[in-house]
């Protein structure tokens, strides 16, 4: 455990301190980028459908075409989650977050074709949601829009510092946090509510994490930020906090 937890760490410091330069990964070509659009909807089509080693296999394929595409390494992620590969997730949405860094710092000079490539991603977004919609899958659909909320964030931040984008973050910190390192999930769940404060689901994990780690004054804000931002909090989560901090508070 001590192990993981040091490797976690070092990943956390070196995803966010790292400047990915524009050479270091190149748009894809036209071809490639139409092709891995094709093999991400097949992998979204498995991963609705829970298929989960499929869904991987066609995301991975889709990553290799290209390695900008960031719904791919996302969709990537999700498939490793559900087969409980949490390591591998966390290394699918730390490679989300540097293709999302390494596009940015192409804007100036391939402005056309990075928008372009956030155009494609976004349109894709939108039909899986409509496909999730369809299927009653609710949640992922939720998630999938905020994604689109992410990439047209990115979009209108060509002259800005590059900010993480705060689904991503969100995400990274669930693999940290089922991979056992539970130190490294609040950092990047701290991050996703700097990106964006509103991501109810973010203050909701940190009041878990405040919780398990004694800071009882500091979940309690944190839930009261997930309700507040319209998150549905575990009753018995609210329960378990309510009456820690009572058998806890001086007498």
């Amino acid at each position: 455990m001590t192990r993981m937890i040091r490797c976690g760490t070092w990943f956390v410091t070196a995803l966010l301190g790292l400047a990915v330069s524009a050479g270091a990964q190149q748009i894809a070509t036209e071809q490639n980028r139409r092709e891995a659009l094709q093999l991400y909807r097949v992998g979204q089509e498995f991963l609705s459908g829970e298929q989960f080693e499929k869904a991987a296999e066609q995301f991975s394929k889709s990553v290799h075409k290209d390695a900008l595409l960031t719904v791919a390494h996302y969709g990537l992620g999700q498939s490793y989650m559900g087969l409980r590969r949490y390591a591998s997730a966390a290394k699918a949405y730390g490679d989300c977050l540097e293709a999302f860094k390494a596009l940015h710092g192409l804007q100036q000079s391939h402005r056309f074709e990075v928008e372009r490539q956030r155009d494609d991603e976004i349109k894709a977004l939108k039909e899986n949601i409509r496909s999730l919609n369809q299927a009653g899958q609710t949640l992922r659909a939720t998630q999938a829009d905020a994604r689109i909320t992410d990439l047209e964030r990115q979009k209108t931040s060509i002259e800005a510092t590059f900010q993480p984008p705060a689904e991503v973050l969100l995400a990274l910190g669930s693999a940290f946090f089922r991979n056992g390192d539970a130190q490294a999930a609040m950092v990047q769940w701290e991050a996703a509510i700097v990106s964006n404060p509103k991501l109810g689901e973010a203050h909701n994990n940190l009041a878990v994490v405040y919780m398990q780690t004694g800071r009882l004054a500091d979940a309690e804000r944190e839930l009261k930020l997930a309700e507040k931002n319209g998150f549905r909090v575990n009753p018995q989560f609210k329960d378990d906090l309510k009456a820690r901090a009572k058998a806890e508070r001086p007498q």
